[in-house]
């Protein structure tokens, strides 16, 4: 299960009725993620994440930054 956090202007007709179509199709469900904390398994998923991601990241910017100093 993968979670995604939707920003959207709730003051807007249109975007509220999108994401009610997209809760009714079942395929998603709707989750208060601020009175669950993360579980250890969920943060260790996450720093290895962004681990990841900083690396790739320096990697992919060292030719680049080479190249400008």
């Amino acid at each position: 299960m993968c979670t995604i956090i939707l920003s959207y202007d709730q003051n807007n007709a249109l975007a509220r009725r999108k994401l009610a179509a997209l809760l009714d199709t079942g395929l998603f469900v709707k989750k208060d993620v601020t009175e669950q904390p993360l579980t250890a398994e969920e943060q260790s998923a996450h720093r290895r994440e962004v681990e990841a991601f900083l690396f790739t990241s320096k990697r992919n910017m060292a030719d680049i930054i080479a190249r400008n100093v």
